[in-house]
């Protein structure tokens, strides 16, 4: 590999580690305007969508321009493959915390429910496999990628029983049917996330190894 191509990747790098973490915080302050209540903090995120999404089409121009000028093979060319659909779940993300933020202004702005603990568990739970599955990405750990994929099966968990609760509460005050479905639509973005990660996980996996293991895991990629 050439130093040009090694300090390219570098930038690409670094570059999808920001974005990652911007969009990690949006998720972070979507769930937290919901549990203060913050309406500012809620609108703040969704103005500040515009600037992940101009983020990740720089991003994607810039794996581009490398692909074009260095022609990269083997590793190297894993590398930005994996990059490019790291690049698209992260803005993704980014979607999601949007989603919650516009359900939580609902939530707001209409007769109070109460919120389930279990709700934050899975947001922190979400969050934690897309640190962890970006860890393996820096890293080029497959093993932890692997782990990162074995976590979604307790966000589902979490999900499936907050749903129960919601369900029967729908049915005992139907008259907040539409504030029930907006805390279900911010379980089911949450629940999003933990696919996003995994979707990282398994590029990781493949950057790593050449493997490919979606269909096998019978997981698709999520739009």
């Amino acid at each position: 590999m050439s130093q040009q191509l090694q300090r390219e990747l570098d930038k690409l790098r670094r570059r999808v580690l920001f974005l990652a973490a911007t969009v990690e915080d949006e998720i972070q302050r979507a769930v937290l305007s919901l549990e203060r209540g913050d309406e500012a903090l809620a609108e703040k995120v969704i103005e500040d969508d515009q600037r992940v999404d101009e983020m990740e089409v720089e991003l994607e121009e810039e794996c581009l321009k490398v692909l074009a000028l260095h022609q990269p093979v083997a590793a190297d060319l894993r590398f930005i493959v994996a990059l490019l659909k790291i690049n698209n779940d992260i803005e993704r993300v980014g979607d999601l915390a949007v989603n919650i933020s516009k359900r939580a202004l609902f939530l707001m702005r209409h007769e109070r429910i109460e919120i389930p603990s279990g709700l934050f568990e899975m947001s922190e739970k979400s969050r934690t496999m897309l640190r962890l599955s970006l860890d393996a990405f820096v890293n080029r750990d497959a093993d932890l990628a692997r782990r990162v994929c074995a976590l979604d099966d307790e966000v589902d968990a979490i999900r499936g029983r907050l749903r129960e609760g919601i369900e029967a509460e729908m049915k005992e005050h139907p008259e907040r049917i539409g504030s029930y479905m907006r805390l279900d639509g911010i379980l089911r973005h949450l629940e999003r996330l933990a696919d996003h990660a995994t979707n990282i996980a398994e590029d990781v996996i493949y950057m790593t190894t050449g493997e490919i293991i979606r269909h096998r895991l019978g997981t698709a990629r999520q739009d």
